[in-house]
């Protein structure tokens, strides 16, 4: 399939510059909790799904390579945006790491069929985890693209004690970024509390899919290094981490979008000769 994945990645590339036949948003509707929009494309087993990071949308460049990617593969993809993001309900200040996976989780529940190839995306990554511990039957793989596992928990506890207190008594915590307005994400200390009960590299990481870890060493936001703790703590004997030279955060470029493509391509040759 190698020279067949070549020329559907070509194009790919060049589809999603058209944005053509793109699939249509709708809207899961969820007791007690806020609507969340999705957008699927039907097909066959493996399916993927994407998880977008902390304060991103399923219309990002990833989201849309892959949903052509799929469609041109004839296998099921799905994309959504977490509670309090794009066009999802509810307020992303409100939301957590608790709430975010079980949004993931619904979403696999209820909105996939049969197993699936989790694609996340920063804390996507580390909530793809999750959702593999969870519900182990429904994950076939994993793919982390700058994976953010405990990040922000392990990056608060790293802070000088001083620092530390200093946010504390203002009961919030911000984090320059390049990736807002504002040039700041803004965490309380309810939401880094919380986050503490979902944190996976303090033990071994009870997943046994296939796992692989992509990941810049240019990255500014997450460590490299994080991939690598994720890639010793997992239980699976099948584990690739792939590291980027020149790779940022994002993971945006052609050639990381094609390297990610080639990555879930061969997972899906893998994973339809394995049955």
């Amino acid at each position: 399939t190698r020279f067949f994945s070549q020329a559907l990645t070509k194009l790919m590339l060049c589809e999603t510059g058209s944005r053509r036949h793109k699939s249509t948003v709708q809207y899961a509707s969820r007791p007690d909790l806020p609507k969340l929009a999705y957008r699927r494309v039907k097909g066959k087993s493996p399916g993927v799904v994407f998880l977008p990071g902390y304060g991103s949308n399923m219309n990002g460049q990833k989201a849309e390579a892959l949903e052509e990617f799929c469609k041109s593969l004839g296998h099921s993809y799905l994309r959504f945006d977490y509670t309090g993001h794009g066009a999802s309900g509810g307020v992303l200040s409100e939301g957590t790491i608790g709430t975010w996976k079980k949004d993931v989780l619904f979403v696999l529940d209820e909105l996939s069929e049969g197993p699936q190839i989790l694609v996340g995306s920063s804390i996507g990554g580390w909530l793809m985890l999750l959702a593999a511990i969870a519900r182990p039957e429904k994950t076939a793989a994993l793919v982390g693209i700058s994976t953010a596992a405990d990040h922000l928990v392990t990056a608060f506890n790293s802070l000088p004690l001083e620092t530390r207190k200093e946010f504390e008594s203002k009961g919030e915590w911000t984090v320059p970024t390049k990736h807002t307005e504002e040039g700041v994400y803004k965490f309380s200390m309810d939401f880094l509390r919380e986050a503490e009960n979902h944190c996976v590299l303090q033990s071994p990481i009870p997943i046994t899919c296939p796992v692989r870890l992509i990941h810049g060493l240019k990255d500014e936001d997450v460590p490299w290094h994080i991939s690598m703790q994720v890639a010793e703590r997992v239980l699976s004997s099948d584990v690739d981490v792939i590291l980027r030279r020149h790779g940022q955060h994002r993971m945006c470029e052609k050639d990381d979008i094609k390297l990610m493509v080639y990555t879930i391509d061969d997972l899906i040759d893998k994973l339809t000769t394995m049955v």
